[in-house]
């Protein structure tokens, strides 16, 4: 009897399978930088099920035919610098006294959506308040519509740091934030403070390593970790299969970080010939995450926008990002894709394509940033990251080549991820 219920549902489930046929104008294989002209993607349940040439048709009723025929097809881009659950506003601070948890919950699926619906398939969330964690389990569920998040919970900072939550707070409520809150002071809270956020269910580790833009201090350069505190986080981390990004403006504590063994580099704004041949030596990747410094620097010129210990930080920092990337690529540094949405509105990741262009970065090597590259991070680079036999079924389209206008990016018609097409 058992083995003929199994047999009934077998046969049901083969039934109705549906396999989707992307008939596709062209393709980038992000793997040899390339464009591939009039191919076949078959997809079978979440995975691609093979990539033939020209457009081949299919006798089962069942089997979908999409035409992309006029379209430029590639993998679903990944976004390795994001912060999904919140979007900056002149009311951020107000917000941190009165937003509830369920309310920023709620707000997160919007921005959530929205990623997705731009092409991004895939997201490295850098920072949130937990709701993060909470997110990419729904979205992991089937719950809510989203990209794949690979998440640090809360970012790790040390007293008075960048990833201080009590900056600016009057001293009677501020308290003494420790290692469950993300802020450490020395080698044994460093190792406690990984293996909180790995107790949380955080997948990656993110730092401060310098003072940044967007926090109530002074100083949006200066390090703020030890090197012994950094090569204890890397260290436990490691230990915990994670990686881990720092966040890092001035020159000082980038090298701190690259030595400490840190993965990626975000923002690296002040980094100087000697911190980028420490990359290559160490083989970290640059996250420069140019539209952020863009936005910041229109927004700081607002009055009111912004706090007044941030405008002149904002002025200084936002706009030499995109120099230090054209220079970081001459010099031969590995970059990588990261936008930093959620200083700008989520959605507007593709920006961060165009501005990697101007800084001199060809077309193909940007597509292959937030492709192939980003999922070799993420160590998923046999999963992801291409459009492959056996890959998961990640696959975005724009109505024009990139390589003819980059522009288009920003306008895309297409979204699968995971073999379920939401956007068509």
């Amino acid at each position: 009897m058992k083995k003929l219920l199994f047999l009934i549902l077998f046969f049901s489930l083969s039934i109705n399978a549906q396999d989707y046929y992307l008939h596709v104008g062209k393709l980038f294989n992000s793997n040899e930088g390339k464009m591939l002209d009039n191919m076949t993607i078959i997809v079978s349940g979440n995975k691609i099920k093979d990539i033939k040439k020209g457009y081949e048709l299919t006798e089962n009723d069942n089997s979908v035919i999409i035409d992309l025929k006029d379209s430029t097809v590639m993998p679903g881009f990944i976004d390795l610098h994001v912060h999904i659950e919140s979007e900056y506003n002149p009311e951020k601070y107000l917000n941190e006294f009165t937003a509830e948890e369920s309310e920023i919950a709620f707000s997160s699926l919007k921005f959530a959506k929205r990623t997705l619906m731009a092409g991004f398939t895939t997201v490295r969330d850098l920072g949130g308040s937990g709701v993060n964690i909470s997110l990419r389990n729904a979205i992991n569920k089937g719950e809510v519509i989203g990209p794949r998040i690979f998440t640090a919970g809360k970012a790790i900072g040390t007293t008075g740091g960048h990833a201080d939550p009590t900056n600016g707070w009057k001293k009677s409520i501020a308290g003494d934030p420790g290692p469950q809150d993300g802020v450490i002071n020395g080698v044994d809270d460093a190792r406690k403070a990984v293996r909180e956020r790995y107790k949380n269910g955080a997948d990656v580790i993110k730092i401060t390593a310098t003072g940044g833009v967007m926090s109530i201090a002074k100083n949006g350069q200066n390090p703020q970790f030890t090197l012994e505190e950094i090569k204890a986080i890397c260290e436990t981390a490691n230990d915990y299969d994670m990686i881990v990004a720092a966040h890092a403006h001035g020159d000082e504590g980038i090298q701190r970080a690259v030595i400490g063994g840190v993965h990626t580099i975000e923002h690296g704004t002040l980094l100087s010939e000697e911190s980028m041949k420490l990359m290559k030596q160490y083989g970290t990747y640059y996250v420069p995450t140019i539209t952020a410094g863009k936005e910041v620097a229109a927004n700081a010129k607002i009055p009111g926008y912004y706090d007044e210990l941030v405008v002149p930080k904002a002025l200084a920092i936002g706009p030499k990002i995109q120099s230090t990337t054209e220079r970081a690529y001459k010099a031969g540094v590995n970059i990588a894709f990261g936008s930093d949405a959620g200083v700008f509105p989520h959605g507007k990741n593709a920006k961060e394509f165009i501005y990697m262009y101007e800084a001199g970065i060809p077309i193909i090597e940007c597509l292959q940033a937030a492709t192939i590259v980003n999922a070799k991070i993420l160590s998923m680079e046999n999963e992801i990251g291409q459009i492959k036999k056996d890959f998961i079924a990640d696959i975005v389209a724009t109505k024009l080549n990139p390589e003819d206008d980059i522009s288009t990016l920003e306008n895309v018609t297409f979204v699968m991820k995971g073999g379920v097409i939401y956007k068509n």
